[in-house]
């Protein structure tokens, strides 16, 4: 994955930096795997962005700071999404690193106040007893252990790091990265559409009315065909009613870095309302794309693949109202009047909240029903602190945390309580 073996071809060992002849591939999926048993959501790409992260920091021209500390930001960086989620990855990485012994042959300083584990199993390890031009060479290591078995030797006092982590704060710059969507789960599609196939989808009044016995307006046109078997005369009347169709639905999906996590699922959810109900589908980061056609595609696999080659600004910046507004004047914006209108989104938005609540405003007075998901607001403590996200809501019937496949089953419950 990154490391290279002198004797040709790819080597999953490393000989960088912190861990020496260590396979990374075992170190990234360990420390994973960890993060997500305590409740860390990481994602395949953030795994994949923690590998290359690390090598680079190794392989640098001139690291700064200390292995340990280098680690630890790029591990802090890149498989952490959430603020939320902080604490418990330090107290993952701290009872993994933090302790004052490891394997046999091997210390490590411990910060006070702080204990490991009593979880982690330590295995021994071989000491390099090569000589000293021989200890450039990867050295065959069993892998038993792994990750933890291969902590190096700490002979000074544990470095606590200087380096501060910067608040992230919305960009409006374009994605530069090609990271796919996700696949579609067939399970979990059949689930959204059987649920949306029960729900008793809203519905409006059209102009077209049909017969019926128990109309309560004269269908003149029915009675007069009619009374042609009486010779003309109005012997039955027949009665009408209007005929009611479904609302169309809008529904507008951020696919910004920070909804990369939350992106594979709704993609499912676009998908199950493109194929079972009149619905226009678009995403958007920076600029909006129409997912329409794509969604609708018979395989799944070719709709992911269309929709990852259409949408070129995924996983960037983000920029809500301009994005709303840019659908409004489309030739789709009539699609919203009288319509259901759903945003997945978290709210983090590059343009000023001004600007999104003008928008908002244009879009409620032309939408039956607006819903906002935000796939954070499960979380203990949630607040609509963000700027945008407090400009938006007033003009939202219903503002609904989606953050897994029950979020959304609620989802289709709220818009279908409107009808």
């Amino acid at each position: 994955m990154t490391g290279q073996s002198r004797r040709g071809g790819e080597c999953a060992q490393t000989t960088v930096g912190l861990f020496r002849a260590i396979d990374v591939a075992a170190f990234v999926t360990a420390l994973v795997a960890r993060l997500r048993a305590a409740g860390v959501r990481v994602d395949v790409t953030g795994s994949e962005a923690f590998a290359r992260g690390w090598h680079a920091s190794e392989t640098g021209t001139s690291p700064g700071g200390s292995p340990r500390s280098r680690l630890y930001w790029v591990a802090r960086i890149t498989l952490v999404r959430d603020s939320a989620d902080l604490p418990t990855f330090d107290a993952v990485f701290a009872a993994i690193f933090d302790l004052s012994s490891t394997a046999e042959g091997h210390t490590h300083a411990q910060p006070a106040g702080r204990s490991g584990s009593t979880n982690d199993v330590y295995v021994p390890v071989r000491p390099d007893t090569r000589r000293a031009d021989q200890r450039d060479e990867p050295r065959e290591e069993t892998g038993a252990g792994l990750p933890w078995a291969t902590l190096p030797a700490v002979t000074g006092p544990a470095d606590h790091g200087t380096a501060r982590l910067t608040i992230r704060s919305p960009s409006g710059a374009e994605a530069t990265s090609g990271a796919p969507f996700g696949g579609v789960n067939d399970e979990e599609l059949a689930r959204l559409i059987g649920a949306l196939a029960r729900s008793r989808w809203p519905v409006r009044r059209s102009r077209r009315r049909r017969t019926s016995s128990g109309g309560t307006r004269i269908a003149l046109r029915e009675t007069l065909a009619r009374a042609r078997r009486y010779g003309w005369e109005p012997m039955e009347l027949a009665r009408d009613r209007p005929v009611h169709r479904p609302r169309p639905v809008v529904f507008l999906c951020d696919v910004s870095q920070s909804m990369q996590p939350h992106a594979a699922m709704y993609l499912q959810f676009m998908r199950a309302l493109a194929l079972t109900t009149d619905c226009e589908v678009f995403a958007f980061a920076t600029s909006l794309t129409r997912l329409t056609p794509a969604m609708r595609r018979r395989s799944a696999a070719e709709a992911v693949a269309e929709a990852a080659d259409e949408v070129v600004d995924r996983f960037g910046g983000t920029r809500i109202a301009t994005n709303i507004t840019a659908m409004l004047r489309s030739v789709h914006g009539c699609r919203t009047r009288g319509g259901v209108v759903i945003i997945a989104s978290d709210g983090w938005d590059h343009d000023d909240p001004d600007e999104l609540g003008a928008a908002m405003v244009r879009l409620h007075r032309r939408a039956h029903t607006v819903v906002w998901m935000n796939p954070r607001a499960d979380a203990p403590g949630f607040a609509p602190l963000v700027g945008s996200m407090r400009a938006a809501l007033p003009y939202c019937d219903s503002f609904l945390p989606a953050g897994d496949l029950g979020g959304l089953a609620d989802v289709i419950d709220a818009v279908a309580a409107t009808a």
